[in-house]
This record gives structure tokens, sequence and C-alpha cells, in this order.
């Protein structure tokens, strides 16, 4: 028998693609020739009940070589078998208990997506399951599921012309099968083109079909049944067209190889495989013998349609064996937004055009996030600045880092406003008699206000109204304003300026230095609109602390009247000479014009 050379054993791939129908084989392949303990896991009691072990009962008493060896003892029961002398457990993810019970030699766990993430706070329920085996030194875990939610990217490898799905950080992905999969040796399921017989990796978006126009060469709503009729392939390697009669083909042709590794056009693979404990393979639904691209994309331009993304994530889950994330549909990738960088300056230049300067603050518990924007005709902006000052805010230090920065001009140009969010109390849980952020707006009321995003549609945008802050033990009533923004509204200018073109009047810039961190963070959150008509913005990963800035911005901006600016706007710089001038009432808010 060949020696094992993984101890885990990952499937990710499409629903209905035959993955628990190989656990049957694998089961009775290790009874026949090497029996030991098995334990299979679902992910619910109802799915053991009604779906596995019905059928596990008649693929043990119809299997010539099994039927003999099961036992015919009353202790039999509905989860427990005995084959060959070894026990065939079978538990749900919801049981602890049961997952605890046996040492075991082999654990097949199905459709792992759907387990429980801490089953009764005793921690990751697949690293309980790799418990089990510690005592048998041949211990397999193997696990399929189709993946759920989750970031993803795919990259060209230089050195092969392969597409692979690009790793992401885990604590962004959901999916528990996928986290896995990244975790083992990668590998993807590759087909030969019949065009050049140049092998690539099948994924959704090779996936292509016509879409219907009007009179005027207008395009118009995706059709289903349009999508069904001219359904094909594209190949990334030669652009050709691929048509489904070539699928069986391509399948009984087709080999797994990962990231590193080749394909000749024999199918031969050239590299070494990855080394990790777990072997991983990822297979596209588009591989499926059962179902024809022309269904798949009548599948998918259906669930468009609908407009609910919940079918939408079922269609890139279930059909195509893909991550989702929400909103991916409109939301650019991160390399698109680094495309708005501007080669003509880097971050802390001034661009000639810049007219006046905002800022924004992002409140943390341990740091404070914050972005410098200028502003120029027609409410074009620049990125000047962004960055991190890390410190307690429940304390004071920190702020006056804060005092310090907003004090800064650029090429002389003073920061006109800065809008900091008061959604997050520092030290409140720790008692801070006074709110942090309240303060440092009333100690520096010629620029700070305080803000805070709210869900409901607001006149204008934007609302302001008067709160009162705590100064040395005294309360000063209506002291500072503040100001309630529509952070759907914000949001939305933001992720709108992202598709806009860098010559753009209006265009919304960065340096040509930006960092990826801040890119990905403008995409961190996507726009979904429920069937009820009302929106909420879901994060697609766990920092979007620039992207809030940046929301803030377009608030300040607005406030600031940017629209308004021309190319012969005057810039007001600093000036030791300049007389201070008392603020008139209104100066920030109550009687500015808008046109936004």
């Amino acid at each position: 028998m060949q020696a094992r050379t993984h101890r885990r054993y990952a499937l990710a791939m499409f629903a209905q693609g035959g993955k628990t129908d190989s656990f049957f084989d694998i089961v009775g392949e290790r009874l026949d020739t090497s029996p030991a303990p098995i334990l299979f896991v679902g992910p619910t009691k109802q799915f053991i009940k009604d779906q596995f072990e019905p059928r596990l009962d008649d693929f043990l008493t119809e299997t010539r070589a099994l039927a003999a060896k099961v036992s015919t003892s009353k202790r039999q029961t509905k989860t427990r078998k005995t084959v060959a002398g070894v026990p065939v457990r079978m538990a749900h993810a919801g049981s602890t208990t049961a997952l605890k019970s046996d040492s075991i030699a082999l654990v097949l766990s199905d459709e792992v997506d759907e387990f429980a993430a801490n089953v009764k706070n005793q921690g990751n329920i697949l690293r309980l399951i790799d418990r089990r085996g510690e005592t048998f030194a041949d211990f397999v875990h193997a696990a399929v599921s189709t993946p759920s939610i989750g970031p993803s990217e795919a990259y060209r490898d230089p050195d092969s012309g392969l597409e692979f799905w690009a790793e992401q950080d885990p604590d962004q992905i959901e999916s528990a099968i996928w986290r896995m999969w990244q975790s083992g040796t990668r590998h993807h399921w590759a087909w030969p083109c019949p065009n050049c017989d140049e092998y690539f990796i099948p994924r959704f978006s090779c996936l292509k079909w016509d879409k219907p126009v009007d009179d005027t060469g207008r395009e118009l709503k995706s059709d289903p049944m349009l999508a069904f009729q001219t359904a094909r392939l594209e190949c990334p390697c030669c652009g050709l067209p691929i048509d489904h009669t070539h699928k069986d083909d391509m399948n009984a042709r087709g080999v797994t190889v990962a990231p590193g590794q080749s394909v000749q056009p024999d199918g031969t693979i050239i590299g070494a495989e990855p080394q990790s404990w777990t072997k991983s393979l990822w297979v596209s639904g588009l591989a499926s013998p059962f179902v024809s691209w022309g269904q798949r994309a009548a599948e998918i331009v259906e669930a468009y349609n609908s407009g609910d993304p919940y079918d939408i994530q079922v269609c890139i889950n279930a059909s195509f064996g893909e991550l989702y994330a929400p909103g991916s549909g409109e939301v650019p990738s991160w390399t698109k937004v680094k495309e708005l960088a501007s080669p003509s300056y880097v971050k802390g230049q001034v661009p000639s055009g810049v007219k006046k300067i905002t800022a924004a603050v992002d409140v943390q518990k341990n740091c404070l996030y914050y972005t410098i924007r200028g502003w120029g005709e027609r409410a074009t902006s620049w990125l000047l600045e962004y960055g991190q000052l890390y410190g307690e805010t429940k304390e004071r230090f920190v702020w006056e880092d804060l005092e310090g920065l907003l004090q800064k001009d650029f090429d002389g140009i003073p920061i006109r406003l800065a809008l900091i969010d008061a959604g997050f109390r520092p030290g409140k849980k720790d008692e801070v008699p006074v709110h942090r952020v309240y303060e440092f707006c009333q100690r520096n009321k010629r620029i700070a206000r305080a803000t805070k995003g709210s869900s409901t549609t607001i006149l204008r945008n934007i609302a302001a109204t008067k709160v009162d802050v705590n100064v040395n033990g005294m309360l000063l009533k209506n002291e500072i304003e503040h100001y309630r923004l529509d952070t759907d509204f914000f949001k939305r200018w933001v992720h709108e300026r992202l598709h806009w073109e860098p010559d753009q009047l209006g265009a919304w810039l960065l340096p040509a230095d930006v960092s990826e961190d801040f890119c990905k963070q403008m995409v961190s959150e996507a726009r979904l609109k429920k069937a009820s008509g009302r929106v909420k913005w879901v994060q697609r990963q766990k920092d979007n602390h620039y992207f809030d800035c940046e929301a803030m911005q377009a608030a300040a901006g607005r406030l600031e009247n940017v629209l308004e600016l021309r190319s012969n706007s005057p810039v007001h710089r600093v000036s030791t000479h300049a007389t201070p001038q008392k603020k008139r009432k209104n100066d920030w808010f109550g009687e500015r014009r808008s046109i936004w």
C-alpha cells in the first residue's frame, strides 16, 4: 500500500458534483483493504438522518465485497455501524460529544462551509475533528464543500502563463473549505484549449454570452434564453471561443496543477508539488459533466436580473464553485483603484490645481486613521496624505498629535475643515468622563467638527445639530456643532468616483506611491439593496477605515462647496501678516449653498 503523503485533503467545488459519492468509494476501499475506524461528519443532524445514513445502509448491503462484513449485532445503531470489525460512525457538526467519543483513522467531512464556526465554545470544529486521529500514524481527514463568502482574485503566473487564484488574508475569508484549500497545495483543475492546445484554468470569467441590443446598438438587459443559446468559453490564452461540445474531451485530458507548476501540451506536469500537510484541489462548475455552459449562463443571468444578492451568491457558489464577495458585481478590484494613482505627484506633494484642503479622521480604540485631501476645479481632488496616529484614544496624547497634524499647511495652504467620526467613543467602557472627540472639537472649533453616520436618508444628506460637551467637569450646553451624515449617499459618491477617468473634471486621484492597503480599503464594503428597498453596506474585508475617511471627505467637500471651485478660484494661503477675523455665525454650514 502506498504511504500516506498528506494528513488532510480538501476539495472545493460546485454543488452536485459527486462529492458525497466519492466518500462512499473511499469508505468502501478502506473497509475492504485496510479496515480502520471511520467517522463521517455532516453539517446537521437532519442531513445525517435523512440523507447520509440511508445511503450508507444501501451502500454497505449492496456492495458484494462489504455485505458479508457488516455486523448483525443488535448493538448496531442508526449512527454507528460495525463493518469488518471496526466502527463506522456518523455525527453532525453540532454534536461535540459524538465528535469526541472515539479515536478515528479516517474522517470524512461533508459540506464543511455549513459547519458552525465554534460549537458550544469548544473551538474550531475542524480542528476538534483532527484531534480524533492523534493515535493513528496514518490518520487522514478529507473535507469537501462548495465554497461560500470571501474575496477572490486571479493572477497570471509569468512562467507558466496559467491564471491561479491568488492567496487572500485568511481573516477575510468566511468559507471554511476555501481556508483549508488555501492552506494546502492549491491545485486547480486545468483544461487544454481545442484551438491552441495550451492549458488554462476554467472559471466564471471565461464564460461569455451575447447580450441583446436595440436598433441603436445600445445594450439591453440580459436575457436568460439568449444567454443559454449563445454561451461559450473564451480561452484566456488565444482568446478564441470554445463550444460546449468540446467539454467531454477537455475533461478527459484535464490535469491538476498547482502554483509553481506548468503543463506541457501533452498534459505532463512540470515542477514540484508545493509542500503542505494538506493536499487541496479546486474544480470549476464549468467542468460539470451534468450541466451545460448554456445552463450556467442562463442561471447567472436570472440571478443578476433578480437583483437579489442571495440569488447571486447561490449561483456563484453552487453553480461555479467560486467564492462570493457581496457587491462584487459593482465594486471594482483594488488593482483598478490603484490605476487611479497619478504619476504626476507622490504622497506629501501638492498638485498645482489644489485650492482647498480638508481632513477626515476615523477613531479606533488604539489609533486614529486620517486622510488629507486637496480640492480643485469642479471637485477634482487629490489624496495628499494618509496614515495612522497610534495611541490609546481614551488618553489625551494621541489627540495632541492630531492637533499638530491639523495645524500643518501644505505649500502654504492650511486645512480648512476636519471631520472626525464620533460614532466610537474612546474609553466609554472604561468610564472616561469626557467624550474625547467632542472635547477635541471644542478645543479646535476653528476647523474640527464631530460627525456620525446615519443609515436613514437625511434631507440634504447632512444634518447639523448642537451637542453638549463636558469640559473639566463642567457641562457646556450646545457647545459644538455635530454633523449627522447620510452614510449611503457619501459612500456611493466615493465608489462612483472610482469609475471616473483620471483626466475628467471632478476625478478622484491618488498619489503614485499609494499603498496596496489603502486601495484595498476603498473596496472593503459593498452596497446591497434588499427587496424591501432598504440599503445596507456590508464589509467585504476587515479593514475599512480609509474608506470611512474618504466618505467623510466627500461630506467635507460638500460643506466646502468644492463643486463651485474654478481654475481661477483664489487660493488662501497661510500668511504671518494676516489679521485673524471673527468667524461668521453660519460660516461652516447654515448659509452655505450647495449644488451637490
